[in-house]
Order: C-alpha cells, then structure tokens, then sequence
C-alpha cells in the first residue's frame, strides 16, 4: 500500500555548496540519498513530493561540513499482510516462484501453488495445469495474496499465495507465441 507522510533527515553538506543555490543542492541530495531507499519502519521510499522545511544548519567541527535538519514529504510502499498486489513473476523453480511488485520481492511455495498446477522443469521452468490452460513461467503476471512479511532494517520480504478465489496468471507472456 502507497502511503504519503512527512519525514525528517540531517543532511550534511560540504562548504564547497554554499553560495545562493544551496537550498537546490540540498534537495538534489536529498532525492538522490533517499529516493530508492528502505526503511524497516516506513517502508520503500519512492519519491519526495516536496521539502516542507530546511533549519539552521550546524557547523560540523574539525571539517567545515554544515548538518541541515530537513523536512519532507514522500510517497512510501509497504506492503502488508493480507494485501491483494499484481506482480512479474521473476524466477521459477520446483520450491516455488519469485515475483516483483515495484520494489518487493515476494515468494510464492509450492504448497501455496493450487495443487492442480505441476512443476515443468526445462529450458524454462514453469507451474502449468494438468490440461495447460495456464502457465507461470518467467516475465508472467500474477495477482497474489501476501500472508506474511518480514521487517528488516533496510528490506522487506514477503510470502505470498495463489491458492485464494480471483488469484494467479493474469498475463502470459507464453501464450502470445
């Protein structure tokens, strides 16, 4: 789920920027050090919407460098428990599939696979049902369910399933072929 909060930063910033576009360069360094970024807490950042305040900057003793606190706004991913997420499916195997949604990995087990759908080993491994009607293989569309998360410090892992009504292959790419 998107969310858009306000958060704080110190940002340090070398005297080399200072002169009359220093606001522009702190906020250049802003987007690059944070954008992209994970927070156990918040989630995956994907974007500042605006920088709401800059304070007094502190002069750093012994080497000239000057900390702003910054406030800002972002738009933040994280997902949760329960969520319904479209995802591309990245990497097949006999465990179960990997898929992306934006920024997450998720990982699908076999046992969270309907039990209709086989492992087909080969050139490109993929879950297909007993009549091939349906295919999961690599660069497919999936919808999953997240049933469970886990947090760290700077990553998000989740497990999913597609043993649930309205879930599974929503594009494939096999099948145009």
């Amino acid at each position: 789920m998107f969310f858009h909060i306000v958060l704080e930063r110190n940002m340090q910033l070398h005297p080399r920027h200072f002169g009359p576009h220093l606001r522009d360069k702190l906020v250049a360094k802003l987007m690059k050090d944070v954008e992209g970024t994970c927070s156990g807490r918040h989630g995956f950042v994907v974007a500042i919407t605006g920088v709401d305040n800059i304070g007094k900057g502190l002069i750093r003793d012994g080497t000239g460098f000057v900390t702003f606190p910054v406030k800002y706004q972002c738009v933040v991913f994280r997902p949760f428990k329960g969520e319904i997420l479209e995802a591309v499916v990245t990497m097949v195997n006999k465990m179960g599939f990997f898929a992306e949604a934006g920024p997450v990995q998720i990982f699908v087990s076999n046992h969270l696979i309907p039990d209709d759908m086989e492992f087909q080993s080969g050139d490109m491994p993929n879950y297909t049902t007993s009549d091939g009607s349906v295919k999961i293989q690599k660069d497919s569309e999936v919808r999953l369910k997240i049933i469970g998360t886990r947090v760290d410090a700077t990553e998000i892992f989740c497990i999913g399933t597609i043993k649930d009504d309205f879930l599974g292959v929503i594009n494939d790419p096999g099948a145009a072929s």
